[in-house]
């Protein structure tokens, strides 16, 4: 299991590296058609941390292993709030002021749920469908809403900073390549590891995806918040939460839907999927309901933190 381990390690460094190349050569590719920053921002940057996600769990529900990518999807959504946001506000207190992530707050609380309804009686393709169209159409909300704000909004001008420059079509195309690629090849490196770790130790698929998986496909995320919170971009750590969590529920949790339809296991009907809402619960409570300007001090970090790890425990006596 020694050779498993070692290309689980692997995949995920070659995972975290290839998303990283992918997004700055979309992103190169996009400015050199003219695409205006935010959109990039908004768009294509927020799906391209999503893109470990979406390509393990593309590959696991292709092959067979659909619990691995549900698992993924709703284990990467937890360790976004718990532990990204949590280890964030340790090591600088949280305090967002953009009114475009107020909006963005319930919008992600309201696909949460319906995600979860959705689930109740098992995946279909009908129900992959929905999400996608639900994709389609936040994202839409989205620009608009961001074009509307663009002048005045906090977390627009901390986007358009963060974009990358436009780099010559050549070398931004190598990149894009490069990217895809790597990811594509990572990916399967990854699902093959895991899925043999998981048979070896006796556990589900859908237990390696809740934990080793999808903690590193969150790594993106988590180099991204911390980066954004030491240049002081709070609400740029915290959009890349949000979107993230909203593109993994409506683009990475209908691809089990879409390429393996069939029930969701008992367990992340009665203990996955509502821990994910009630992280989800608190994001929101301390974005919107507590202050006129949201935030997440050190205490409530600690918090969200030991949340993360009392879950993931959780888990580990589940199958131990």
């Amino acid at each position: 299991m020694l050779i498993e381990f070692l290309a689980l390690l692997v995949g995920l460094v070659v995972l975290v590296y290839a998303a990283g190349w992918f997004v700055d050569g979309a992103s190169s590719i996009a400015r050199n058609f003219g695409v205006s920053p935010l959109l990039i921002g908004l768009t294509i940057v927020g799906l391209g941390t999503s893109a470990p996600e979406i390509m393990v769990s593309s590959l696991a529900s292709m092959q067979g292993n659909p619990g691995l990518a549900v698992g993924n999807a709703i284990g990467s959504n937890i360790a976004n709030v718990g532990l990204i946001l949590g280890a964030t506000a340790l090591i600088a207190p949280l305090a967002f002021h953009s009114g475009l992530l107020r909006r963005e707050l319930p919008v992600l609380m309201l696909i949460s749920i319906g995600c979860y309804i959705l689930a109740l009686d098992g995946l279909s393709v009908i129900d992959g469908v929905l999400m996608l169209s639900g994709l389609v159409a936040f994202l839409y909300w989205l620009i608009r809403a961001a074009m509307a704000e663009r002048k005045d909004d906090v977390l627009a001008q901390e986007v358009a900073a963060e974009i990358p420059e436009t780099r010559p079509n050549n070398k931004a195309w190598l990149f894009f390549g490069l990217g895809l690629i790597g990811l594509l090849a990572s990916s399967k490196v990854l699902v093959w590891a895991a899925v043999n770790i998981a048979h070896s130790m006796g556990v589900s698929d859908l237990v390696i995806g809740l934990t080793i998986v999808a903690l590193g496909t969150s790594l993106p995320e988590l180099a991204a918040s911390i980066g954004s919170v030491l240049k002081g971009e709070d609400d740029l750590a915290v959009g890349n939460v949000i979107g993230s969590n909203v593109y993994n529920l409506l683009a990475v949790f209908s691809l089990p839907a879409l390429l393996a339809p069939g029930p969701v296991d008992a367990t992340v009907i009665s203990r996955d999927f509502p821990v994910l809402l009630a992280f989800t619960g608190i994001l929101f409570i301390l974005g919107v309901g507590l202050s006129k300007a949201g935030n997440i001090n050190r205490w409530e970090g600690a918090g969200l933190l030991s949340g993360y790890l009392f879950y993931q425990w959780t888990i580990y006596q589940s199958v131990v």
